[in-house]
């Protein structure tokens, strides 16, 4: 049998989605060769933007970008004057504009904030000119990369992977919708768009256990069709993914209904 044609889409938008990460994790792997053009931090600090001052310069992640063309937001006297002359890499993650949040140490980070990194690395890889590279933390006096960049980067990596899954997983296991109240208890249903993932079809609740988590969430289940993943199966239950081992079917409830009241 042939898959539903919603449920196929799905599956492809999850691989879309995993692709599109991968080709954002190459902006790390592909190097960095603005023109071979070496600063010293002290150099970088000429680069503020006031009178008499040769430019306006920022770095992140040790790459140098002229951000002269947004000189309303970087120059003297703009929201992000603070970024400019210096590598405040941990800034773009953290929203912290004081002296201590403008530096380039990104230790302790979660891979939310790693991912925002990388989202404010492509938004200036693409909107302005790389201008060199600033010798310290993230390049040494060769311009070659230090360990601290590779390490940040391989982070930065995982993140973009543990993304992508995630974002598959939603695709195959929408969040149920939920309301709870003293005298009904608990309820959750599915709908197509449910979880704020639109598809073309509902599901049916069920419990969603994984590995390192605590507790289960609801999520929203093909029941018929192939299996996720598995969009040319000709032999398959149509079931869906309804046998999937980390589903948990709640107690006292329809295998199929779409919804499920749970009483306090």
């Amino acid at each position: 049998r042939r898959p539903e044609g919603a449920a196929a889409r799905a599956m492809w938008r999850g691989a879309a989605a995993a692709l599109l990460c991968v080709a954002a994790a190459c902006l790390l792997r592909r190097g960095f060769e603005p023109r071979g053009r070496l600063l010293s931090a002290s150099e970088l600090r000429r680069y503020r933007g006031a009178p008499g001052e040769p430019g306006l310069y920022l770095a992140l992640l040790g790459r140098v970008f002229d951000v002269e063309r947004g000189r309303k937001h970087y120059g003297p006297g703009g929201a992000y004057s603070g970024l400019a002359g210096r590598d405040a890499t941990r800034a773009f993650a953290s929203g912290d504009f004081t002296p201590a949040g403008l530096v380039d140490s990104v230790s302790g980070l979660s891979p939310p904030e790693l991912l925002s990194i990388h989202s404010w690395l492509s938004f200036y890889s693409h909107n302005y000119e790389p201008v060199g590279k600033l010798v310290g933390r993230f390049y040494d006096e060769n311009g070659a990369p230090t360990e601290a960049l590779r390490e940040v980067e391989a982070a930065i990596e995982e993140a973009l992977k543990f993304q992508a899954e995630s974002e598959q997983k939603e695709q195959q296991f929408p969040p149920c919708n939920s309301e709870w109240s003293s005298a009904k208890g608990t309820r959750f249903w599915c709908s197509k768009q449910s979880g704020g993932v639109h598809r073309g079809w509902a599901g049916v609740p069920r419990k969603l256990h994984r590995p390192g988590w605590q507790g289960s969430r609801c999520v929203c289940v093909r029941s018929s069709g192939p299996p996720w993943g598995q969009p040319d199966s000709s032999q398959h239950s149509d079931r869906g993914d309804l046998d999937n081992p980390q589903l948990e079917q709640y107690e006292g409830c329809h295998p199929l209904a779409e919804q499920c009241v749970l009483l306090t």
